[in-house]
């Protein structure tokens, strides 16, 4: 290697036995107990003795050290087994002795200045069985055996150097017995680097290392004292350490480490960037920013990453150092130690933390729930100041959470070259999101980082991009941002792992689940009506919501159907299952009633069509509806029931009941089915109510219970409002295990009522004389005979037409409301009447329609149950006065 790996530490060389050095009294350095002093040194540790017992004079012999050795703290050679020391103590307990320094506090006057071990700072206090005692007298041989051990181990004098890393003075101690198997081999010693004392993880790695040491004293418990015992029980922890320059780049690692990343001492050249080259790729952004310091990262780092071993395995491993400092105050040194991670131990808080982000993104269903989610988890834990979620579609990085949510708060690029709101960026302007997304690997960039413009101001003192994998592609990227100098432990960097693949695959679902519900959504209000028609004698209102399990369309349907200025139809059914299959059928079902009704068939047989229909699409799925025809004239409603729930009505004294319709068999299941016709009249101010089972049942809630309550939330609202009556009825409908349909018209009766006449017309030679005669008789009853040239035109050509082109009756009805007198002639063919394309002088035929169409207001022909209706509509002059006289040339008409 390039460089001593002893001077580099800048740690004193470790002190063996006496009874195992040369005669000089000097021992050659070894580079491995150097190490051994790097790593104890971040484990807590300023100075380590392992002790075993003589069995010649029944003394504890000291056999090893490691660390800072001064003066102060030097251990002595030798402790009475029936002494007061803390290593005694703890061997005839055979239990850890951990001392403070309010435990180590000196409790007579001024004897501190001896062994520390022995008879110094603990010379004033009898330890017993269960800790420190009152200082009790000495006798006279341990007096003496003191004082021999105080002349031989007089201070000496100290380098600066060793000065300035000598342990505290004021520092815990900590006895941890050596055993193994029910034998007593010896006691390990340790002072603490720092006044506060053992921390619970140290104390636990100490145990740890105590039983390494154990196991190798039992296994030479023959010569112990020409042993190495504190290195090779590091090695087993799997405990590395090193010397990084970072000025050259070069580094002293020791065997442990080497092993650790999977590299053999003869194929390491002494340079950083081997170790790096075994790390994976997106753990090397955060070891630069470690391994290459700036000048204000003197203080301890820690880090977590992952090495690629020579196998193909991954390892994780620890990374704890330090900076040492020039004159200049630039970094000199980093100094530092490797664990394996299995000698740390994951917190409960970790595991818990991970637990909640689980089942927290298992109840998010949407992209903006999980959004939620991640910023919950990462920004407040985390003290972060900004958290951002994008998708990824199409090479489009699409923003859907930012948090904050103030626009100032993010680059102003976000805002003046994107989207004003919501950033909406091509991946190629942002090229450090583009290469994250391009390797899905996590980067964690230090403060002081250059970035893109795009991304400046993100993360000032620290920024995590985090790829969000999901089955085997990147689903979109989070952004942490800190504005001040962050450091990213290795809790963190769990975190953000653990974290990076649960949001990927939740990200994913939610976007599936959002695309599933835009095209439920989609599906739906195509297969539903867009608005409902305008009545002159009611209003009508409708509400419908989606179940809230599985796809969120369903079978539910309604419908409004004005079949003409006096009567209205309105439908209501349920398809089996709330599926995509449900909503087709729904979907032809519903224009299936519709276009039957619009032909003027009464409820029964268009119920009973739209069964046959039913029937022979060979479906599976079967539905219930029930079809409701109004006379908004009289007030006269047609009820017809397939397999569907009653419907409910509202009197209006406040009176509610559950209409007795007589039912028949859902649609689908009998071809041959009957639907029998209930009538029942309603009052002006009634309100009729048609529902679906979703509203009134439910696991929890009986039917009979869900319309009874239904009943109650119909008696209690306010018939003045049907939209607000609507919402009221559905009230928190939040249990919906199935979708919910309501359909509300409240009858108000008709203003204006109008007037009517028939009359069937005979097929007579004289037909057209009879069917004038009995218009032009109508017209004088009803005092419109300024009209009455106009209306009996229409009439004989319309007659005549249907006399001449059609086969079987012919009626002709006249209504009279308002101003507007109508003209219908209904005859057996479903053909419309056709007009001629031209019309020369020399045809016989074809004037008739344009004669008609041009004598009316309005003109049209619509098709009914057992044929066709044209009708004609002529606006009646008001106000103006009948002339005594008739102008010669008006025909008047022929009276009966």
């Amino acid at each position: 290697m390039h460089h001593d790996g002893r001077a580099l530490a800048g740690v004193s060389e470790p002190r063996e036995s006496r009874a195992g050095a040369d005669d000089n009294g000097s021992r050659p350095p070894l580079p491995k107990a150097a190490a051994s002093d790097r790593s104890l040194t971040f484990a807590g540790v300023a100075l380590a003795a392992v002790y075993v017992p003589d069995a010649g004079n029944g003394d504890l012999r000291l056999v090893e050290t490691a660390g800072r050795a001064t003066s102060r703290y030097l251990p002595p050679e030798r402790l009475p087994l029936s002494g007061d020391s803390p290593a005694a103590h703890a061997f005839r307990t055979d239990r850890p002795l951990w001392l403070d320094l309010a435990e180590l506090a000196p409790r007579s006057g001024g004897r501190d200045s001896e062994g520390w071990i022995s008879e110094g700072r603990l010379s004033g206090d009898r330890i017993s069985e269960d800790g420190p005692t009152p200082p009790a007298a000495q006798s006279p041989q341990a007096q003496a055996q003191q004082a021999q051990t105080q002349q031989a181990q007089a201070p000496q004098p100290q380098s600066q150097e060793q000065q300035a890393q000598a342990p505290p003075t004021e520092a815990p101690l900590a006895a941890l017995p050596l055993g193994t198997e029910g034998r007593r081999l010896g006691c390990l010693v340790v002072v603490g680097a720092s006044p506060v004392g053992f921390e619970a993880e140290q104390r636990r790695f100490l145990e740890r290392y105590a039983d390494a040491i154990a196991g190798l004293l039992r296994t030479e418990a023959d010569h112990p004292a020409s042993s190495s015992l504190l290195s090779p029980a590091l090695r087993s922890l799997g405990v590395g350490s090193f010397v990084l320059m970072p000025d050259t780049g070069l580094i002293e690692a020791d065997e442990a480490l080497l092993e650790l990343v999977g590299i053999t001492p003869d194929d390491f050249d002494g340079k950083v960037d081997t170790l790096l080259a075994h790390a994976l790729p997106e753990d090397m952004h955060a070891l630069i920013s470690v391994l290459e310091p700036s000048t204000e990262a003197f203080g301890r780092r820690e880090l977590e990453f992952r090495v690629r071993r020579p196998t193909g395995g991954m390892r994780w491993l620890s990374l704890t150092c330090r900076v040492v400092a020039s004159t200049d105050d630039r970094p000199e040194q980093v100094l530092g130690v490797v664990t394996a991670t299995s000698v740390l131990r994951q917190s409960a808080d970790d595991v818990s933390r991970i637990q909640w982000l689980t089942a927290a993104l298992d109840d998010a269903t949407t992209v903006h729930d999980v959004g939620r989610v991640v910023v919950t988890a990462l920004r407040e834990p985390l003290g972060a100041d900004r958290v951002a979620l994008a998708e990824l579609r199409d090479d489009r990085l699409m923003v859907t959470v930012l948090d904050p949510p103030q626009p100032a708060a993010w680059p102003e690029i976000w805002r003046s070259e994107w989207r004003s709101e919501w950033p909406d960026a091509p991946v190629s302007a942002l090229p450090t999101l583009q290469l994250a997304l391009r390797d899905g690997r996590m980067n964690l960039w230090s403060a002081g980082t250059a970035l893109e413009p795009a991304l400046a101001g993100i993360g000032a003192g620290g920024l995590a991009v985090l790829p969000l994998p999901a089955k085997g592609r990147v689903a979109g990227v989070c952004l942490v941002g800190w504005d001040e100098p962050h450091d990213f432990v290795p809790e963190e960097r769990s975190l953000f792992t653990a974290t990076a693949a649960l949001v990927g695959q939740a990200l994913n679902r939610a976007h599936a689940h959002d695309a599933e519900q835009e095209l439920a959504t989609m599906l739906q209000r195509s297969l539903l009506p867009r608005r409902l028609p305008q009545l002159p004698g009611g209003t009508a209102v409708a509400r419908y919501l989606p179940a809230r399990r599985g796809l969120q369309v369903g079978g539910d349907w309604y419908d409004v159907i004005a079949l003409s200025e006096d009567r209205v139809a309105l439908v209501i059914g349920d398809v089996q299952g709330h599926s995509a299959g449900a909503a087709t059928i729904m979907g032809q079902m519903r224009t299936a009633v519709r276009a039957y009704a619009v032909e003027g068939h009464p409820p029964d047989v268009v119920v009973s069509r739209a069964n046959r229909l039913l029937v022979g699409m060979e479906t599976d799925l079967f539905a219930t509806c029930c079809y409701a025809e109004l006379d908004l004239e009289e007030g006269n409603t047609l009820f017809v029931r397939a397999g569907h729930l009653a419907p409910l009505i509202r009197h209006p004294d406040g009176r509610t009941e559950e209409v007795q319709v007589e039912g028949g068999l859902p649609l689908g299941i009998l071809a041959e089915a009957e639907f029998p016709m209930t009538a029942v009249a309603l009052s002006p101010g009634s309100v009729l109510a048609l529902v679906t089972d979703g509203l009134v049942e439910a696991a929890d809630l009986p039917l009979d219970e869900g319309m009874r309550r239904t009943r109650s939330a119909l008696a209690a609202a306010d018939p003045v409002d049907p939209g607000r009556m609507a919402d009221e009825l559905l009230g928190g409908v939040d249990r919906r295990e199935d979708d919910v349909a309501l359909l509300l018209l409240r009858y108000d009766g008709m203003k204006s009522r109008p007037i009517r006449a028939g009359w069937a017309v005979w097929r007579l030679p004289d037909a057209v004389m009879h069917a004038r005669r009995f218009t032009a008789r109508t017209l004088r009853k009803w005092k419109v005979e300024d009209v009455a040239d106009a209306v009996l035109l229409v009439v004989s050509e319309l007659v005549t037409n249907a006399l001449v082109h059609t086969q079987g009756p012919v009626r002709v009805d006249l209504m009279l409301r308002g101003d507007r007198l109508r003209v219908c002639v209904t005859d057996s063919s479903p053909r419309a009447p056709a007009k001629p394309v031209s019309v020369d002088w020399e045809s016989t035929g074809g004037r008739g329609l344009l004669l008609v169409e041009a004598m009316s207001d309005s003109f049209g022909s619509m098709p009914v149950a057992d044929g066709k209706q044209v009708w004609s509509e002529i606006v009646v002059p008001q106000g103006e006065p009948t002339p005594a006289d008739p102008e010669p040339g008006t025909e008047q008409g022929a009276a009966p």
